[in-house]
């Protein structure tokens, strides 16, 4: 399972203008109200602030990932968003977010969610593939980016 098979177009936003980290949190959820993997939209509302709460998923070099492991989905679920602000997330680093990725898995599948969160990381960690997410100015652009960055990577 790779970033570009599970991430499209309709689940892609750039340049929000967003102010708060609850803000960020609902615009991401209400990304992917229409997924066809989500199932119980409130639940998986639910499971997200309450990781959230644990933990802040601001994970460092200006990257938020909020996730869940939860039955309010049947398949997993991401969404990609970029702020044209940045926000205070909490970040380990202290450092404002500007690019927001939103994971939720199927309980059984822990071992999948965990290398996704990994992937992404990975990914997205790299100062030059943030420059390009950022810079970005259509969907089509960061799944070609997604495509060209995970060509060498092997599948989940």
């Amino acid at each position: 399972m790779k970033i570009e098979d599970l991430l499209s177009d309709d689940c892609i936003v750039l340049h929000l203008e967003l102010t708060s980290k609850s803000q960020v949190i609902d615009k991401m959820l209400s990304i992917v109200a229409d997924h066809p993997g989500v199932k119980d939209h409130d639940k998986l509302r639910q499971d997200v602030l309450k990781r959230e709460k644990e933990m802040s998923t601001g994970i460092g070099k200006q990257i938020a990932l909020p996730h869940a492991k939860t039955d309010a989905v049947s398949s997993p679920v991401l969404a990609l968003a970029t702020l044209g602000t940045e926000i205070n997330f909490e970040s380990i680093d202290n450092e404002p977010v500007q690019l927001v990725f939103l994971l939720a898995t199927p309980e059984e599948m822990l071992a999948e969610h965990l290398k996704l969160l990994s992937r992404i990381t990975r990914l997205a960690g790299r100062e030059d593939v943030r420059i390009r997410l950022m810079a970005a100015s259509s969907a089509d652009e960061v799944l070609d980016l997604f495509r060209e960055e995970e060509k060498d990577f092997p599948q989940i």
